[in-house]
C-alpha cells in the first residue's frame, strides 16, 4: 500500500469522520482519480513540441498520455476541428497516490517563492485544479533535456459534496494551502 494511501486510511477518514460527523465510513470523500493536462497551442506549427510535452508528462507521471484534439474550429486562433491541440492523462489506484505524494512532498515546496496553492481553486462540487508554471519542479525531469517550460493543469476530481469538505481533505493530506489574509 502506498505511503498517501496509508496515510488517507489511518489518519485522514478518522480525522473528516470527527470534523464532519460522518456516521458511515463510506460516507467519508475520497479522491477518485488525477487528471494531468497540458495545453500546447503550439503544436499546430511545431510539431516537436507535441512530442516533448508527451515525453515529459510521460516521466512525471509513469503513464502515457492520450492527445486531445480541437472540437471546434476557430478562425481568430487559425485553429481546425481535429487538430491536437494538448495531452492529457487520468491516474487512478497506485499511480494515482504516488503522484500525489510525489506532487505534494517533493514537487510543490521546489518552487521558487512559494507561498502556497490557492484555496479558492475549487469548482463548487468538491474538485481541485491547480495549474503549474513550469514542469521542472518535479525531480525527474532533466534541465538540459527541456527544450521549452511548458504549465500544466492538475484537476484532483475527489467524492465530497461541496467544497468545504474536499479542501478538509486536502488539509489533511498535506497540501499546502495559502494563509487567508
Amino acid at each position: 500500500m502506498n505511503r498517501m494511501q496509508e496515510r488517507y486510511t489511518q489518519e485522514v477518514v478518522p480525522a473528516l469522520q470527527n470534523a464532519f460527523n460522518y456516521r458511515n465510513v463510506m460516507e467519508v470523500p475520497r479522491i477518485q482519480k488525477v487528471v494531468v493536462n497540458i495545453g500546447l497551442g503550439e503544436a499546430m506549427g511545431n510539431p516537436k513540441a507535441l512530442e516533448a510535452a508527451v515525453t515529459d508528462l510521460t516521466t512525471v507521471t509513469g503513464q502515457k498520455p492520450i492527445l486531445t484534439k480541437s472540437r471546434k474550429s476557430i478562425a481568430n486562433f487559425k485553429l481546425r476541428e481535429g487538430v491536437i491541440i494538448g495531452a492529457k492523462v487520468t491516474l487512478r489506484g497506485d499511480r494515482m497516490w504516488a503522484f500525489l505524494d510525489r506532487l505534494i512532498n517533493v514537487a510543490l515546496p521546489r518552487v521558487r517563492d512559494f507561498r502556497g496553492v490557492s484555496p479558492d481553486a475549487f469548482d463548487g462540487r468538491g474538485n481541485y485544479t491547480l495549474g503549474l508554471r513550469d514542469q521542472l519542479i518535479f525531480p525527474e525531469i532533466e534541465y538540459d533535456k527541456i527544450d521549452k517550460l511548458r504549465g500544466m493543469e492538475i484537476t484532483i476530481v475527489t467524492t465530497a459534496k461541496n467544497d468545504e469538505h474536499s479542501r478538509a481533505m486536502l488539509r489533511f493530506f498535506g497540501m499546502p494551502f495559502r494563509k487567508e489574509a
